[in-house]
């Protein structure tokens, strides 16, 4: 299969020097942060990416025996990767559970500066976008699953938490008792700030408002969860810049879409007390269910600061089906308006493309689980 792409452009490609199982990317001063999926010891690589058209891996992270590392995030010269339980590795006796916190201001030579533990499964996601507060998923004894954990790196090299929040029924060691059904997972899977407010999403519980005001003392504003029947997997949700707008996206996990159906939604804010889904993206058309993989939604371009901003453009990976970007500018008619899907890379059935990041210059930077590594590409959006 050739690559079939409306007004994207693919400017350069690397597998990562055979290691093209990615996921997570952050892109800042010419250099790519790019999170492994963990199918060998790669956690994490760094790559120049100063000519967009010939990007070069310049150092590779290794992650201890049954860990998985596969989320980055760069903040100035600290960078951030998570170490979880790896499920690819069911076998092993141990693992790295926590936060680790490198110093990045020799790119090509990251040290390893600190480490902030969470007992048990350990860190899936974090947020870090300004210094010095990261906001994540992680574990501790007691509780039933990953919830959200605030650390101060103020200290890279002596990070501590300073705040938690958890849905109830999950701190089972202080009494609690869930209320959700046993097939139905409640967990925490990340957050997206927007001043002092976290839109929180709790994968098959859905999404939670907080109150961030009191870093110590995180209070749930409101609760929207969505029809089981409908939706599960709820993975990240989108303030869209000078909008009451949410993206929230579902996260496609099973192949042949094996799954209720994972969708986009369009949640209304302006009543921040009863948000309201409004409209639903359209699914790209095509025999994606029979190419094998998964199809379906994963992670929007999260807007970093210094990134591309928009209050109507959504950049979304969704697996098979690659690269997608919409118009928002309706908030109840999204429509797409590009999309970007690469030939499968080597002996893969299917592409998964994984995440993404847009640059300030609009070049969009995005990874494949499935051998392709990074992808670098540039979209005529219309005006």
């Amino acid at each position: 299969m050739d690559t079939v792409a409306t007004n994207i452009r693919q400017l350069g490609q690397t597998d990562l020097r055979g290691h093209g199982d990615c996921m997570h990317v952050n892109v800042q001063d010419g250099y790519a942060y790019v999170g492994h999926m963990g199918g060998d010891r790669i956690g994490t690589s760094i790559v120049d990416v100063t000519d967009p058209t010939n990007p070069s891996v310049v150092a590779q992270l290794e992650t201890p025996p049954g860990t998985h590392s596969h989320k980055v995030q760069v903040v100035e010269d600290l960078l951030v990767v998570n170490h979880e339980r790896n499920p690819a590795e069911p076998d092993a006796r141990s693992w790295s559970a926590g936060l680790k916190v490198y110093d990045i201001s020799r790119p090509a030579e990251p040290k390893e500066v600190g480490f902030l533990e969470t007992p048990g499964k350990g860190v899936h996601r974090m947020t870090f976008m300004e210094s010095p507060y990261v906001f994540m998923s992680g574990s501790d004894e007691g509780y039933s699953d990953q919830f959200l954990i605030i650390a101060d790196l103020s200290d890279p090299s002596n990070p501590r938490e300073v705040g938690r929040w958890w849905m109830p029924g999950m701190h089972h060691a202080g009494g609690e008792q869930p209320t959700w059904p046993g097939n139905r997972r409640h967990a925490h899977h990340h957050p997206l700030l927007r001043g002092d407010r976290a839109y929180a999403t709790w994968w098959d519980a859905g999404l939670f408002i907080l109150d961030m005001s009191d870093l110590e003392r995180p209070a749930p504003i409101s609760y929207l969860p969505f029809p089981p029947e409908e939706s599960s997997c709820t993975h990240s949700a989108l303030p869209l810049p000078g909008r009451d707008i949410l993206i929230v996206t579902d996260e496609s996990t099973k192949p042949r879409c094996q799954e209720v159906p994972k969708r986009v939604r369009v949640v209304d804010i302006s009543d921040e007390s009863a948000p309201e889904v409004i409209a639903k993206f359209p699914v790209p058309e095509g025999d994606y269910c029979e190419r094998g993989g998964r199809f379906g939604p994963h992670n929007v371009h999260e807007m970093r600061p210094g990134s591309f901003v928009s209050s109507r453009f959504v950049h979304l990976t969704y697996f098979n089906a690659g690269l997608r970007i919409f118009d928002v500018e309706d908030a109840a008619k999204p429509k797409e308006v590009a999309s970007f899907e690469p030939p499968a890379y080597g002996d893969a059935p299917t592409i998964q493309l994984n995440d993404l990041t847009v640059t300030a210059d609009g070049l969009i930077y995005v990874t494949d689980r499935a051998g392709g590594g990074l992808y670098i590409l540039e979209a005529d959006l219309p005006t």
